[in-house]
């Protein structure tokens, strides 16, 4: 567990039981909280940075936006903003969606703080069955990110990373690994060095690997180091919204998500664009599909969208499933998060998606109630 480490509590060893060995493993080094509230954009006028985008902050910022949330009025003149806390990340979103509506044995890869946040993030993740014996924890914080909710379901973020505690690179063993057959990332540049070790090992044992590019702003900044991965050939399958896709040619002749997927696809074997409510392109070998969105015309949030249908287009790769219904299995599994606050789809909402892969024809979840 690595120089600092505390025992584990009880729920992370209940949690190791369930499936020793993952078939989907998500790599997010430090264990993070989500606090997710519907705003208005008056107050988003008030917050440093972009918009839509995802922008670290230290934890007086955060602090200081978490009041300013809290007391934030909406519309409604005699009501403050509700907040919504669960486990949160990206990779975590795609894991748990993975393992509490697709029945997919997932683990997760990381560190979390010996604190509120850090129980409460061990919780709700093995209340979904996720295998947590790779889950470290330590003295210190637990990562929190506020993500803000404005009135057409678009979500602003600033997460707290930097006096949080994380999983070093030096920490990764070949066990972690061992008898898996997928490696899910999320691209960080402040990550690199654990992200680079994890795709190592996880070649390795054999393991294919799916990236996620994160954010418009991450892609932007640190566009060099990304295509240094890319270009590597150890990723296997690739994930960017329309924004990435679109920061990710900046420069070149044509950066229309057609030329996103196409670049993509020379350094993967599937390319992925998501594009919202239009749907999503997707690209393996030389078959390129198009498959539009599901879900209500008005979304009401939009947090962990890309993410449930990363798990839902992986779960029609580890089923079999053609390049088509994968991408319509993750249109269903985005659909289903984003008619309710935050990153975590309720047990109606999974209803809900059943319903509609079974309309699409896609095999459904051994797991469904």
């Amino acid at each position: 567990m690595g120089a600092g480490a505390l025992p584990r509590n009880d729920e992370i060893a209940a949690a190791a039981a369930v499936s020793s060995h993952p078939l989907i493993l998500g790599l997010q080094p430090a264990a993070l909280v989500d606090h997710v509230a519907p705003v208005d954009w008056s107050l988003l006028d008030q917050i440093p940075g972009d918009r839509g985008g995802s922008m670290p902050v230290a934890i007086e910022e955060l602090d200081r936006i978490l009041e300013e949330v809290k007391a934030h009025k909406l519309a409604s003149p005699d009501e403050l903003s509700p907040m919504k806390t669960m486990a949160g990340g990206s990779v975590a979103n795609t894991i748990r969606g993975l393992s509490a509506g697709f029945g997919v044995s997932c683990g997760i890869i990381g560190a979390c703080g010996d604190d509120e946040q850090g129980k409460l993030f061990v919780s709700n993740m093995s209340f979904s069955r996720v295998n947590l014996s790779r889950l470290r924890m330590k003295r210190g914080h637990t990562a929190q990110c506020i993500c803000m909710v404005d009135e057409l379901a678009n979500r602003t973020m600033r997460p707290c990373l930097s006096s949080a505690v994380k999983i070093q690179a030096d920490e990764l063993t070949k066990e972690d690994f061992k008898g898996s057959k997928w490696l899910v990332l999320r691209y960080a540049i402040f990550n690199l060095d654990v992200i680079e070790a994890a795709i190592r090992i996880a070649k390795q044992e054999g393991l294919l690997v799916s990236l996620d590019l994160a954010s418009f702003e991450m892609v932007r900044n640190f566009r060099s180091s990304l295509q240094q991965l890319l270009e590597s050939g150890n990723i296997d399958l690739c994930f960017a919204n329309e924004d990435e896709a679109m920061e990710l040619l900046r420069g070149e002749q044509t950066s229309d998500p057609e030329a996103a997927v196409e670049f993509l696809a020379k350094h993967c074997k599937w390319a992925v664009v998501t594009l919202g409510a239009n749907g999503c392109i997707a690209r393996h070998g030389k078959e390129i599909v198009r498959v539009p969105a599901i879900g209500e015309a008005k979304a009401t949030d939009a947090t962990g969208a890309g993410d449930l249908f990363a798990g839902g287009f992986l779960y029609g790769l580890v089923k079999g499933l053609s390049l088509e219904e994968c991408c319509k299995a993750g249109a269903c599994s985005g659909g289903s998060v984003i008619r309710a606050l935050g990153g975590e789809v309720t047990p109606e909402n999974w209803q809900w998606m059943y319903k509609q892969m079974q309309i699409k024809g896609l095999p459904l979840p051994d797991n469904r109630n």
